[in-house]
């Protein structure tokens, strides 16, 4: 088999800088090892856990007032397995390390910057806010709530919360008080931050009658702190019960800041799932466990540094947003933007990346598609000289995706394709800086993810699809759910899969291929939207990868439809702008992925539908459709971006029963 080619290869002076590179050398002076190449650094990584862990607390300089007696309690326990036994830190303190006047945070939003915030008056402005919840009773465990769009004001909030040791909970400004409520309605925080609003399209959306909804709906609470974003008028709500957040931050001004010292599993976050299989679930996330694994992504795989400008287009309810504030512990700036990417047209984001000089964006797939799609060129309308780095994650992106980037954004870059979860706050697998890039592939395991790939009968398997597993702890992993006796749902939704083969692994629910000539992954979407035909298993994203470079075709979805003990795949499409879905084009859709994937991909049934659902993260929604066509419920229409798509779907459904 022919070595693949690298669309991209690090210079040697990016070798030589990387953060990774000293990383390494540190690792081989403190433990005596002759480490060259990443793959043994990652063989290290997962055999010697407690070297390693310990290892990147250091070199990342965590900040503690007492440093852990023990790393890890026992590796066997999985899940339970307690890490950094003995510490005593605070997160907040780790992300606000730098104090000096270097920019920390900027806000824009679709008409350009709002404001700016340097490191020193950061500090000063989370010790104020903290203070002030510690006023009206906010201790350590009580559960802190945002329901605000992407603004400097969202992530004061989450340092304040965290500093006093309290848990941050937070839902975008976009989503609908019924989302809002099957999430914060299991967790009862006692404060609630938000926002009167936010932007998108140019409209100012007022959610103040939403978070009046919510207010109601969550008798735990006992103070709101509302931000004015868009300038609405308070209506119909008792002023008493609100305060304004400059009002609270003023109320403490002069105080010192104070940071809780805490025991390591101490709960910083609790992260949602997206709720369209179900209610939420509520994962309770540890302080420990969270940073210094956050840290080893941000600064050793993402090799963020201080000199850098960094913006994701992310919402807060996004674990993404999570990982962007803890790039603030490198010292970089960030930008924070609030608004839709592609207004007022495709190019918002890249004027934001020549106005600011980003040298890391973050986006997802179906951004990048959407660009390659209506053939746009950033590299060429832009001056992008201050990017190094893309950071791209949400779904699987084509080699095709991969290609366009290094071809029409820049050819000099990295492109950091990354993926893991909600679940861990983190990566399973993802970049390296030192390691080329080949299309289609994140270059490897994540530092200290014991990662594998396993077939049906739980064999690790190579150069063949299967499930994606890690074979051992990490210490982002959840405590536990919120509200689950026992740990029930939390070992159904990871552990029980495997069990019955006789594995005790955590399996992620992702569809992977492990590559044996590059040392590189491809992600093939989740495996529970995975459609069986005939017995074979067939990826969605294998579908989308072949349809969607068809320039007739703007978007598609497939979904399987049960019949009797088989499936048959429906795809679902949206046509590009003046294109009609032709008898003619239906044979070249099946045509094409005969050809390209295999007969078993050629779906049973294709269908135009005026749009198609995703997450407010920008993922594609199989499971609600398959929900549609299966005659299954589809609960928490809320969490969806577009939850009126599925209004379409469901009209249809007869006509789909007929065919």
């Amino acid at each position: 088999m022919v070595q693949p080619r690298p669309l991209w290869t690090p210079s040697e002076d990016r070798v030589r800088e990387a953060n990774l590179t000293k990383f390494t050398s540190f690792v081989n002076q403190k433990y005596g090892l002759k480490v060259k190449s990443y793959s043994d650094l990652h063989r290290w990584s997962v055999d010697k856990v407690a070297d390693f862990w310990s290892a990147v607390w250091d070199h990342t300089g965590i900040v503690a007032s007492r440093r852990f007696d023990k790393v890890i309690d026992d590796i066997a326990k999985f899940p339970g397995a307690k890490w950094f036994l003995g510490a005593r830190l605070n997160f907040a303190e780790n992300l606000l390390r730098h104090r000096d006047d270097s920019i920390a945070l900027v806000s824009r939003s679709e008409e350009g910057p709002i404001s700016q915030t340097t490191y020193s008056d950061l500090y000063r402005m989370v010790g104020r806010l903290a203070n002030a919840l510690r006023k009206i009773g906010v201790l350590p465990g009580d559960r802190v709530a945002g329901y605000m769009p992407n603004i400097q004001e969202t992530a004061i909030a989450m340092l304040a919360a965290t500093s006093v040791g309290a848990v941050w909970a937070c839902c975008g400004a976009e989503l609908g008080s019924g989302a809002v409520l099957d999430r914060l309605g299991q967790i009862e925080p006692k404060v609630l931050f938000a926002a009167d609003g936010y932007i998108y399209k140019g409209k100012k959306f007022d959610i103040l009658p939403n978070v009046g909804k919510v207010i109601d709906g969550v008798p735990s609470l006992k103070n709101v702190v509302l931000t004015s974003h868009i300038g609405s008028e308070l209506k119909g709500s008792d002023p008493s019960s609100l305060v304004a957040f400059d009002d609270l931050i003023k109320s403490s001004e002069g105080s010192e800041a104070r940071f809780e010292q805490l025991p390591p599993d101490q709960p910083v976050y609790i992260m949602f799932t997206s709720g369209t299989t179900g209610k939420p679930k509520c994962m309770v996330q540890g302080a420990a466990g969270i940073l210094v694994n956050q840290l080893k992504e941000t600064m050793l795989h993402a090799d963020v540094k201080k000199a850098d400008c960094i913006s994701y287009i992310a919402s807060p309810s996004w674990m993404m947003w999570n990982w962007l504030m803890s790039c603030l512990a490198s010292g970089a700036k960030i930008v924070l933007h609030d608004g839709n990417p592609l207004y007022r047209d495709w190019g918002a984001m890249w004027r934001l990346v020549q106005e600011e000089k980003v040298s890391i964006f973050g986006c997802s797939a179906s951004y990048i598609n959407y660009l390659r799609s209506i053939g746009s060129k950033p590299g060429s309308s832009y001056d992008l000289s201050s990017l190094r780095e893309i950071s791209q994650t949400g779904s699987p992106l084509s080699a095709e995706g991969f290609d366009w980037v290094y071809r029409e954004v820049k050819h000099d870059l990295h492109l950091n394709s990354i993926s893991g979860g909600t679940d861990i706050n983190g990566c399973f697998a993802g970049g390296v800086p030192t390691l080329p890039v080949y299309a289609g592939e994140l270059q490897a395991p994540g530092l200290g993810m014991k990662i594998n790939v396993y077939d049906e009968n739980a064999e690790p398997v190579v150069d063949a699809m299967g499930e994606l597993v890690c074979e051992a702890p990490a210490p982002s992993m959840p405590l536990y759910f919120w509200n689950d006796p026992g740990d029930q749902r939390y070992r159904d939704a990871y552990f029980e899969y495997y069990k019955p083969k006789g594995k005790n692994v955590w399996r992620h629910g992702d569809y992977v291929i492990a590559h044996s000539k590059t040392g590189g992954l491809t992600f093939y979407g989740r495996s529970d939207a995975v459609i069986k035909v005939s017995g074979v298993r067939v990826g969605t994203s294998e579908i989308y990868n072949v349809v969607e470079k068809m320039p007739e075709i703007a978007d598609s979805l497939a979904v399987g439809q049960i019949l009797g003990e088989d499936q048959r795949i429906i795809l679902f499409i949206k046509m590009a702008a003046g294109h009609r879905l032709s008898e003619d084009l239906k044979e070249k859709i099946k045509r094409v992925l005969r050809a390209e994937a295999s007969p078993k991909h050629v779906p049973a049934l294709i269908v135009e539908v005026p749009d198609i659902p995703y997450t407010l993260n920008m993922k594609k929604v199989e499971t609600a459709v398959a929900n549609i066509v299966n005659n299954r419920p589809v609960t928490n229409r809320d969490a969806l971006a577009n939850p009126e798509s599925l209004d379409f779907y469901i009209e249809i459904l007869p006509v789909i029963h007929k065919q």
